[in-house]
């Protein structure tokens, strides 16, 4: 197992070891732990609910003309 050496300051250190003696049986048990939660939390992946086109379907619905009155003038044209 790997040795890793960390400078804390005074007021984290004392917040580190009443937690060790609160909480975990040893120091090494509380790095163990306390890294793993601190890496899983970094390591959050963003979750996206909506499907891929969903995006796009969203945009051409705001860009459709209203088809209901005649937008060309198709009703002007004579042949």
């Amino acid at each position: 197992m790997p040795i890793v050496e960390v400078t804390l300051p005074d007021e984290l250190l004392s917040e580190f070891e009443q937690l060790v003696d609160e909480e975990f049986v040893t120091e090494e048990q509380a790095v163990e732990e306390l890294l793993t939660m601190g890496i899983d939390a970094y390591n959050v992946e963003v979750v996206d609910d909506s499907e891929p086109g969903d995006d796009f379907m969203d945009g051409a619905e705001n860009n459709l003309f209203d088809t209901a009155s005649d937008p060309g003038g198709l009703d002007d044209d004579t042949l």
